[in-house]
């Protein structure tokens, strides 16, 4: 069996953890990152879909529409809300945190995780660009329609800044493929230290507004952490299902389309509109984010020792 992690996961979870710390801890050095969340979060976007190819989309597209058609309903609208209560009635202070990450699009290193655990990484491909597209509309209408009476925020305001961050990177890639391809293979040589850097400054330029609550309330760390598992579960679990008549490698295309979410932007969108427990449990999401490859590597082992 392969290794669960790679170095560079580790590393990752860990600057993104300590970063976090860095701020709560030290808010006035935090302070100077302040402006820096949003284009950062550009860059990352930038970097990610600079390795997905819109011709491979185009393809597994005609194989497999109508799965893709009904998961993406399913992940956009219909799981957001059914999560969103029951963490209303069980812990409502996470309500909004569930309904978030639940309504956000599938990561764009979901393929790279999808070939991490031997899944559908055509299907996977197809549905990050999918959601990745349709999140700056659907997500500012589901918190308007679910929390109508609670949340007094601009639907248009919510929906320029999730378009703004998706479609300008989208548009940017595009173009340098079009006009100057040769800058691809180096850009992409120096995106994970890049990448790295770009999830410290979010980090700090997001948390550290928030020192004074996370020291006074520490607890709120353990819950976030908590509720980021079981959150995992739930799509990993609900992602199989999905997928239960299908083969194996689309069982955990599934999981990973909805275990791996685009957390980051949850962080930096809730962080504009919500906080501070949003951002939190956004951030806290990155553990699982990564540690879903291990239970899923054992469901693909006891999968194939049972046929």
């Amino acid at each position: 069996m392969q290794t669960p992690f790679r170095l560079n996961d580790i590393l990752l979870v860990v600057v993104v953890i300590t970063s976090m710390a860095a701020a709560i801890i030290f808010p006035d050095f935090g302070a100077r990152f302040q402006a820096l969340p949003f284009y950062c979060l550009m860059v990352n976007f930038f970097l990610s879909y600079l390795s997905i190819d819109l011709a491979d989309v185009w393809k597994a597209l005609k194989v497999s529409s109508r799965d893709i058609l009904g998961f993406t309903v399913l992940k956009l609208a219909i799981l957001p809300v059914i999560i969103y209560f029951i963490f209303y009635f069980i812990a409502p202070q996470y309500a909004l945190s569930a309904l978030l990450l639940t309504g956000v699009s599938s990561g764009v290193v979901s393929p790279m995780i999808s070939n991490m655990v031997k899944g559908n990484s055509s299907l996977v491909l197809v549905v990050v660009v999918i959601t990745s597209i349709l999140a700056p509309f659907t997500l500012p209408a589901l918190i308007k329609i679910v929390l109508a009476r609670e949340v007094t925020i601009s639907f248009l305001a919510m929906l320029k800044m999730l378009a703004t961050l998706i479609f300008i990177p989208i548009v940017l890639v595009e173009l340098i493929r079009y006009l100057a391809p040769r800058l691809v293979a180096p850009i992409l040589k120096i995106q994970f230290p890049v990448s790295l850097l770009m999830f410290a400054f979010i980090n700090l330029g997001v948390f550290y507004r928030y020192a004074p609550f996370f020291k006074k309330e520490p607890s709120v760390i353990i819950m976030a952490t908590i509720v980021v598992f079981v959150l995992a579960a739930i799509y990993c679990a609900i992602g199989i299902f999905f997928f239960r008549k299908g083969p194996l490698h689309n069982h955990l295309a599934g999981a990973v389309m909805l275990g791996n979410i685009n957390n980051v932007l949850v962080i930096v969108f809730s962080s504009e509109f919500f906080g501070p427990v949003e951002p939190l449990v956004a951030a806290m999401y990155m553990i699982p984010f990564f540690v879903i490859v291990i239970p899923l590597r054992y469901y693909r082992y006891w999968k194939t020792r049972v046929a």
